[in-house]
């Protein structure tokens, strides 16, 4: 089960609406886990 936004973020992140650095921020501000930004982005979260 994902978080609640998931897949918004990641439909922007895949669309190129969104940089890494802002599904980053998705991350400090709850919205998708650490594990859910390896899933989005294929990098560990820092």
């Amino acid at each position: 089960m994902h978080s609640k936004k998931y897949e918004k973020v990641k439909s922007y992140y895949d669309r190129g609406l969104w940089t890494i650095e802002m599904v980053r921020n998705a991350v400090a501000k709850g919205w998708i886990t650490e594990e859910e930004f390896f899933e989005i982005t294929g990098e560990d979260y820092e």
